[in-house]
């Protein structure tokens, strides 16, 4: 190849691959963070009630509002979820990036509070909720909207005659767990759904009467790579990243959340919300 023909080669390469990493540069900051995925999947089990039959439950997770994340976003996340109709809400951690530093505390309490589920709405801590002095910040803020905070208990969801049980677990990185209270006086043979925000911790999950545990925390890795995967996910969510898995008689779900901490960017991993509708099994 002659030195003038190499050149034009090389400049050429140079060119695409600059015009190439600069659209994936935009396109992970500034796109695909915002397409808001819904994903909807039928959960069927035997104990779940006749009466639950049809039942929609929402799941969101992740938000870290502050984190390149807006009040106008969030609002905007609102008013699609209130267009999906769940009967139940269950928010899986993780709701401002850095609690005490944030400074509309109050917007974000009155989004929470025009989420409608006539069944409830149920929450709990993730590590971003503890973290920054948040512990009390979330608390305040999820009871004002009107959530439940689990913090190793669980309740009760009826409708007529029969129920189901949501419980939750403390944050595992900076809460204070405990399995063993969460369970106390649970009623045998009751369809239970674990709201627990580290999916690595299925494996402790699996051995208590659980059913199906939602988690979040991964981020589904926030970059992921063809034939590669995610680059990197954070502690306690190295195992189960993101969709559904099978541990012993426990079904784990991991949401891909909503926002993005650390870098704010997301590729081959779009904000997700779930919508599981219950079904009765014979």
């Amino acid at each position: 190849m002659k030195r003038r023909d190499f050149l034009e080669t090389f400049f050429s390469l140079f060119v695409k691959g600059a015009l190439l990493s600069t659209a994936g540069y935009m396109y992970a900051k500034y796109i695909e963070p915002r397409r808001l995925t819904v994903r909807r999947y039928e959960i069927v089990h035997p104990l779940i009630p006749k009466s639950f039959d049809g039942c929609r439950l929402l799941q969101f997770s992740d938000v870290h509002i502050g984190y390149h994340y807006t009040v106008r976003h969030f609002q905007q996340v609102v008013e699609r979820m209130n267009d999906l109709k769940p009967h139940l809400i269950c928010f899986t951690g993780d709701l401002l990036d850095e609690p005490n530093k944030y400074a509309h505390v109050d917007a974000i309490t009155s989004l929470l509070s025009q989420l409608h589920a006539p069944l409830g709405k149920f929450c709990i801590y993730g590590n971003h909720d503890h973290g920054g002095y948040g512990t009390d910040i979330y608390k305040r803020m999820m009871h004002t909207s009107g959530f439940r905070l689990l913090v190793n208990e669980w309740v009760s969801v009826k409708r007529g005659s029969e129920q189901i049980v949501i419980a939750g677990l403390d944050d595992f990185m900076l809460g204070k767990p405990n399995f063993a209270k969460t369970v106390q006086q649970l009623p045998k043979e009751t369809y239970t759904i674990a709201l627990i925000h580290e999916p690595d911790l299925v494996t402790q999950a699996s051995v208590y009467p659980f059913h199906l545990q939602l988690s979040g925390h991964s981020h589904g890795g926030q970059i992921q790579l063809p034939w590669i995967g995610p680059l990197v996910t954070p502690p306690l969510a190295k195992q189960y990243v993101e969709g559904f898995y099978d541990v012993e008689q426990l079904t784990l779900y991991v949401n891909r959340g909503l926002g993005t901490t650390r870098m704010p960017f997301r590729f081959l991993t779009p904000p997700e919300l779930t919508l599981f509708t219950l079904k009765a099994g014979l």
